[in-house]
């Protein structure tokens, strides 16, 4: 499957994997080669903690460069009006009888506890292009949804949010 990012977000990832092959590897493999001076290595904490950052190192360079080859470029060609990639939109859940908000991104940002969900998930997909004013339906699964209406869209090209870790 390909993750649907933006420029920005491929953008945030080739800096990352820039700064962890220059920067962090070299670190991680000084931190190794003075952990191993010291002697006995089946006994030697340091030894082990500074290959287990290595290895995480590694693999996060791995994880990126492969989101990144495989990524499908996507752009938010929403308008003015509607609601779209990165803006924050305030719902009212009528069965609930209350208000949410929440802020659409790629679904590499997104983080539930944060309300940012993706533009894959059923709220993310039930309100891309909708406007303030409408009533949407948000399909949860085949038999299962809810009503929402949309009472506020804020339009944002802030995309400073971290790319998450695996």
């Amino acid at each position: 499957m390909y993750d649907r990012l933006t420029r920005k977000d491929v953008e945030k990832m080739k800096k990352e994997v820039e700064e962890r092959k220059l920067v962090v590897r070299k670190q991680a493999l000084e931190d190794v080669k003075e952990a191993r001076a010291q002697g006995d290595l089946s006994e030697n904490f340091e030894y082990k903690a500074a290959k287990q950052f290595k290895n995480r190192n590694e693999s996060r360079i791995r994880y990126l460069e492969k989101m990144i080859k495989t990524a499908k470029i996507i752009e938010d060609d929403s308008d003015e009006s509607q609601v779209g990639l990165n803006d924050s939109v305030t719902i009212y859940i009528e069965e609930d009888d209350m208000e949410e908000c929440f802020k659409i991104v790629t679904t590499i940002r997104s983080d539930a506890i944060n309300n940012m969900v993706s533009i894959e998930s059923p709220i993310g997909r039930s309100l891309m292009k909708h406007k303030v004013g409408d009533r949407v339906y948000i399909k949860i699964n085949d038999s299962d949804g809810y009503y929402a209406v949309i009472r506020n869209i804020d339009k944002s090209d802030d995309e400073s949010e971290k790319i998450s870790s695996y």
